[in-house]
C-alpha cells in the first residue's frame, strides 16, 4: 500500500484518545468515527476535524474508503464487530479481549485466515513501558534464565457500564496473561498457552451474581507453556475486592528478578543475585521508548493523570502504550511487519481466561486450551 492508511475509530470514550495519534502518524488518517450516541459523535467529529460520522457501523463497513477499523466498543461487541470487520475485508484493530466464548475465537481466527488481512487485539501491557524494559533486559541476557512468571490485574469496576457487573474475573484476563507469554517469545514464533488450572475465592454480593452466575471476588490461574518448562500464575479481581488499581507482572530469573511497582507512582524494583541481602532490591527508572516511534506520534508516550477514561484524555495512558499500540497495527497493515499479537496469538491469550474459568467452575479441573 503506497499511501496511507484510512482508519475508522469505532467506540469514542476511550476510544479517542487514539484520534490523536492516528492524526499524528505519517503513515495513518483518520478518515472516519463511529459511535451510537449522534450527539457525541458530532462533538468528535467537531473537535477533531473528521468529516464522515456513523451512528451504523453497519454502513460505515460499507465504505470503500475505510481500510481498517479499531475498535473500541464494549466487550459484547468485540467478537461480532470484529467478524464483520474481517468480512467486509476491513483490516482490524480491536480493544481487550478479543471475544468471550472459544466458538467466537475460533470463528475470528477461521475468518482472517480466509480473508488474508491484518487482525491486530490491542493489549496495552505488552507495549507499556515496563514490559518494553524488562523485555529488553531479557533479550540481553541481563536477566539469566526466566524460572517463573506472575502476572496480576486489580480493578474495581463498581459503578461501569451495565456488561460490567458480575462479570467473570477471568474473562477479562489478558493484561496479566499477555505478559507472561509476550517476554518468552521470539520473533515468529510467539510462546502459547498449553493448559491452566484456577481456583476461585471470596464471592461477590448477590445482586452481582446473577447476570454471569460467577460467584467469584477473585480467580487466580496457573498455566504451562506450550514446549517450555517454565508456568506463569496470574490474578484478576473485579468487585468487592479492596485494592488500588493494578496491572502488573513480575519475572522470577536466574540473574536479575523483576517486580512491577506495588503502588501506583512507585519505580519498579530489580533483584540481583550474588549482592549482599540489602543490596539485592534496587528501585530502577523506566524509560519511555518513545525513540522506537516516528517523530510525531513520540510525544503521546508521556504519563497521564487523569484515570478516569473522560473523553478526548490524551497521552501515556497505561504505561505509554497507545503510540506504540497504532504503529505497530499501522505497520502491520501495510506490511512492513508482523502484527503482534496477530489473530492466533491473540485467541491463545484471551482463551486462557475463558478456559481459566471454567476451571474455577469445576473445582480446579486443568483445561487444555485449544489449537487456534
Amino acid at each position: 500500500m503506497a499511501r496511507k492508511l484510512r482508519v475508522a475509530i469505532i467506540g469514542l470514550g476511550f476510544g479517542a484518545e487514539f484520534i490523536p495519534i492516528y492524526k499524528d502518524h505519517p503513515d495513518a488518517e483518520i478518515v472516519a468515527l463511529c459511535r451510537r450516541n449522534k450527539a457525541e459523535l458530532d462533538r468528535a467529529g467537531e473537535k477533531f476535524g473528521i468529516k464522515k460520522l456513523f451512528t451504523d457501523y453497519a454502513e460505515l463497513l460499507k465504505d470503500p474508503d475505510i481500510d481498517a477499523v479499531h475498535i473500541n466498543s464494549p466487550i459484547p461487541d468485540h467478537a461480532s464487530q470484529s467478524l464483520a470487520a474481517i468480512k467486509a475485508g476491513k483490516h482490524v484493530a480491536c480493544t481487550v479481549p478479543m471475544a468471550t466464548t472459544i466458538d467466537e475465537l475460533h470463528e475470528l481466527c477461521q475468518a482472517q485466515r480466509k480473508a488474508g488481512t491484518v487482525y491486530m487485539m490491542m493489549e496495552t501491557v505488552v507495549y507499556s513501558r515496563e514490559y518494553l524494559f524488562v523485555k529488553e533486559l531479557y533479550d540481553r541476557g541481563v536477566l539469566g534464565r526466566i524460572q517463573f512468571l506472575r502476572g496480576s490485574h486489580q480493578q474495581d469496576m463498581d459503578g461501569w457500564p451495565e456488561y460490567w457487573p458480575g462479570l467473570p474475573p477471568m474473562w477479562y484476563a489478558t493484561h496479566c496473561v499477555s505478559p507472561c507469554l509476550a517476554i518468552v517469545s521470539e520473533p515468529g514464533k510467539p510462546a502459547l498457552a498449553e493448559h491452566v488450572v484456577c481456583h476461585g475465592s471470596g464471592r461477590i454480593s448477590e445482586n452481582l451474581i446473577a447476570k454471569y452466575n460467577s460467584p467469584f471476588a477473585i480467580e487466580s490461574a496457573t498455566f504451562a507453556i506450550k514446549g517450555s518448562d517454565v508456568a506463569a500464575e496470574v490474578t484478576r479481581s473485579l468487585f468487592d475486592t479492596a485494592r488500588q488499581y493494578r496491572e502488573s507482572f513480575d519475572v522470577m530469573a536466574s540473574r536479575v528478578s523483576f517486580e512491577w511497582q506495588a503502588v501506583e507512582g512507585e519505580d519498579p524494583v530489580l533483584h540481583t543475585k550474588g549482592l549482599p541481602e540489602g543490596q539485592i532490591p534496587r528501585r530502577v527508572k523506566v524509560p519511555d521508548y518513545a525513540g522506537r516511534l516516528p517523530e510525531p506520534i513520540r510525544k503521546y508516550t508521556g504519563a497521564i493523570h487523569d484515570t478516569t477514561h473522560l473523553s478526548f484524555v490524551q497521552g501515556g495512558g497505561h504505561g505509554g502504550s497507545h503510540p506504540h499500540l497504532v504503529h505497530n497495527f499501522v505497520m502491520a497493515c501495510l506490511g512492513k511487519q508482523p502484527a503482534f499479537p496477530d489473530a492466533p496469538t491473540s485467541a491463545n491469550w484471551t482463551a486462557v481466561g475463558i478456559c481459566a474459568h471454567e476451571s474455577a467452575l469445576k473445582k480446579g479441573d486443568k483445561i487444555k486450551l485449544p489449537d487456534f
